[in-house]
């Protein structure tokens, strides 16, 4: 839902739109356009797969499809190209990066579990079906690093690394002091209203790319619509614990990578200290001046930083 990086043709378009904060047909448009832009330039094509619930996943995926697959998992009230910036950097993998259930132009029931395990079991169908559910790697953010912990643990043979991008459902380490006595009416990443949207956009991010208010304007309107199954998806994921899972990701010894933010405020960057102890082999990467989306805020650097752990790997 972020871009830094604005085509010049985007960047034309926007000046049409001007100053405009209502999301508008002509801005909804631009911001489709400015979307597409960025996928063109990470060669991401969006396809979509019908799981055997008969609910819909949208994923975008690249064309480097002889390289070693992996799935990025998005976080709570994200989508796909949360990831769209990043895919340009890890263009030496096969990217599959799906719209979780509930999220971006896949389905929405509102009567679904949207539990990490859950979200595992359908992420693995998907998988399988497309003949890449063995020797995986999988990277995840905030709540899709829950849902990555949660697919090594279930299918600890087929993962071969994990990567924990400010991971929740570690939650024995405490809710920081900004969401300190935060509920359901008030918490700041639920969204009520272009105004919660921009400082929600603040909040996660400690180095926020620019983006016009128009666009911002068409993506919290998405949200504002999605605002009663958010809500639903927030009180189940908060209760969500990985721990006993991630255990099994030690037990395996799995190779973990686990990057932060020193600057978030959504997920303690204490947090690390937990998934330390529960997974020793785990490398650890704090980012200095970085927030809750380093894949957003720092891209290359963050690639390079996963693109090092990976080359570690060669040869185990």
């Amino acid at each position: 839902m972020l871009f830094k990086r604005l085509g010049l043709a985007a960047l034309f378009s926007l000046s049409i739109v001007g100053c405009t904060t209502a999301p508008n047909t002509l801005a909804v448009n631009t911001t489709q356009k400015i979307i597409q832009y960025e996928r063109n330039k990470s060669d991401l094509d969006v396809k979509s797969f019908t799981l055997t619930s008969g609910d819909k996943l949208v994923y975008a995926e690249n064309n480097n499809l002889t390289a070693e697959p992996l799935l990025l998992i998005h976080g709570f009230g994200g989508n796909k190209d949360n990831f769209t910036r990043i895919a340009d950097e890890l263009e030496d993998y096969h990217l599959i990066i799906p719209d979780l259930l509930g999220f971006g132009e896949s389905s929405k029931p509102m009567s679904a579990d949207y539990r990490s395990q859950a979200q595992a079991t359908r992420l693995h169908e998907l998988l399988q079906a497309k003949g890449l559910a063995s020797n995986i790697h999988i990277g995840g953010n905030s709540m899709g690093g829950a849902i990555s912990v949660a697919y090594a643990a279930q299918y600890p043979k087929d993962v071969k690394s994990l990567w924990l991008v400010d991971s929740a459902g570690f939650w024995s380490a405490g809710v920081p002091k900004s969401l300190e006595g935060a509920t359901l009416e008030n918490n700041p990443l639920l969204i009520n209203s272009k105004e919660d949207f921009y400082k929600m956009y603040d909040f996660v991010m400690y180095k926020p790319p620019y983006l016009p208010k128009s666009v911002k304007a068409v993506f919290a309107q998405e949200r504002i619509n999605n605002k009663e199954l958010d809500a639903k998806i927030l009180e189940q994921i908060v209760t969500d614990s990985v721990e006993e899972r991630a255990q099994i990701i030690a037990n395996y010894h799995i190779p973990t990578l686990v990057v932060w933010g020193d600057k978030d405020q959504v997920i303690k960057p204490e947090t690390v200290n937990v998934i330390k102890d529960i997974i020793p082999q785990a490398q650890v990467i704090m980012m200095e001046d970085i927030g809750h989306v380093p894949m957003i805020e720092a891209a290359t650097k963050t690639a390079d930083d996963y693109k090092g752990f990976r080359a570690t790997l060669k040869g185990q």
